[in-house]
């Protein structure tokens, strides 16, 4: 008798949930290397002997990673599919923390720094793709509420593991520490993602790279202290990308898509936002470990209750967006958060009681969390398939600019404060061997510095504004 092949019942594709679970998995180890690293500032520069402007760029050079890669992205999910990209991206983040472990001196951990960036860079917008292609184009703020636990756990633990790997064991670790994470993310995106349906091959618009990818780059040296000479150059090469993708048929980004009312306030609700928000967090541990001679796991402690803040009501309030107009969520925000910041900024003296100074960050932290997550949310409800990648993608680019714009800026303004008040002192780390008498002008410098950073908040406002106010019948864009 000749036994019959039964054929095995299709596995049931993943529940929505689950994959936004995954995404956050691995969100959380690109959290988490951002946190650490930020803390570890000052043990790098000491371990490597080198000054605070070269030490920075362990940071900066992951952004150019970024800013590099990030455009190629939505052209890369229609050639190669959301999870093969996914899965790369993770390989291409796991074998840069490796090699960040292992480098032998401070360009070196740049360099493999650059390397973690391509993969970070690929793995935040493909992240959100996935998520938002799950959501099925419908209520997308109860998914993209989950994408905020990584900015809550991460924060929370990051800048106390890291500050305990660098005092316990070897500043290595805190780039090791990502292996584990990366390698169990790899595992489940590998068995729950879903693989990608058939789509039709883009084809690459490669004078649109050509110019974006150097502008960016260009743009960001410049502000961080390549002079204005690159600036410059990145201006140029902008506004020439501009006109490419408004006149390509098959542009890189999709920049038609942002004549949306709704898309474009979120972009440009996010670009002061995200420009404010991670310029302070670049100089807050400077002023508790400079101002209050706080060592690095302390200072992150001391930012519990603001990450705490922030990450809670970034649940919440992108929650609510599904129910409530989000022009109301994020103008709120948008109040909220430079208020919070001008309490901070009033008591933020050489002597301050902690627990005020932890207050007042709180309730920035609560203006942001109704603010970033929120109006992402808002803009890219109701966008096809085919537009999210390219929409997500925009947002991302607007984004991680902002981010190397406001750090950029904040700590320039912070190290002019400085030098203003104490003009033998040229770089922010002979700040860190000043006796306890230069307290009260390094505050007083800080004080300063956070003025500028309420105001970018405060910009946030206007583009908020034409965000949705009020309900709709129905949810298109």
């Amino acid at each position: 008798m000749t036994a019959v092949a039964v054929p095995a019942a299709p596995r049931a594709a993943p529940r929505p949930t689950t994959i936004a679970l995954v995404v956050v998995l691995n969100s959380l180890m690109v959290v988490l290397d951002t946190t650490v690293v930020h803390i570890a500032i000052g043990s790098l520069a000491r371990e490597f002997h080198a000054p605070l402007t070269t030490i920075q760029w362990v940071t900066t050079g992951y952004v150019l990673g970024l800013a590099t890669v990030i455009p190629i992205t939505a052209w890369a999910v229609g050639r190669f599919g959301t999870k093969r990209l996914y899965l790369t991206a993770i390989c291409l983040f796991v074998l840069g923390s490796v090699l960040c472990g292992l480098a032998w001196d401070v360009w070196s951990l740049v360099a493999f720094r650059v390397l973690q960036g391509f993969g970070g860079g690929l793995l935040m917008p493909v992240g959100m793709t996935i998520v938002l292609r799950a959501a099925g184009g419908g209520a997308n703020g109860r998914l993209l509420s989950l994408l905020g636990i990584p900015p809550l756990i991460g924060p929370l633990i990051g800048p106390i593991l890291g500050g305990f790997l660098v005092d316990e064991a070897s500043w290595r670790w805190i780039f090791l520490v990502n292996v584990p994470v990366g390698l169990a993310g790899g595992l489940l995106a590998a068995r729950l993602l879903p693989a990608d349906p058939a789509r039709a091959r883009r084809s690459l618009d490669l004078l649109g790279l050509a110019l974006l990818s150097p502008a960016l780059v260009s743009l960001i040296y410049g502000l961080i202290g390549g002079g204005a000479v690159f600036a410059g150059l990145g201006a140029v090469l902008g506004a020439a990308f501009v006109v490419r993708a408004l006149t390509a048929d098959e542009p890189l980004i999709r920049l038609r898509l942002f004549r949306r009312t709704r898309l474009a306030a979120a972009a440009g609700t996010l670009a002061f936002a995200a420009a404010a928000y991670f310029g302070s967090m670049s100089v807050l541990p400077l002023y508790y470990q400079i101002v209050r001679g706080e060592d690095a796991a302390t200072t992150g402690m001391l930012g519990i209750p603001q990450v705490l803040a922030t990450g809670v009501t970034m649940q919440l309030a992108t929650r609510l967006v599904d129910r409530i107009p989000p022009g109301r969520v994020v103008a709120l925000g948008a109040v909220v958060a430079p208020a919070g910041v001008l309490l901070f900024l009033i008591q933020a003296t050489a002597d301050a009681p902690y627990w005020r100074l932890m207050a007042a960050m709180a309730v920035m932290g609560v203006g942001i969390g109704m603010t970033l997550m929120p109006a992402t949310a808002a803009g890219t409800r109701g966008l096809s398939h085919d537009d999210a990648p390219a929409a997500s993608t925009g947002l991302m680019i607007i984004q991680q600019v902002a981010v190397a714009t406001g750090t950029a800026l904040i700590s320039a303004r912070l190290t002019g404060a400085v030098t203003d008040r104490l003009p033998h002192v040229h770089d922010l780390d002979q700040a860190f061997a000043l006796p306890a008498s230069a307290a009260p002008a390094l505050a007083d410098a800080f004080q300063s510095t956070y003025l500028w950073v309420a105001a970018l908040l405060a910009a946030s406002l206007l583009p908020a504004l034409f965000l949705p106010r009020r309900p709709a019948p129905s949810d298109s864009p």
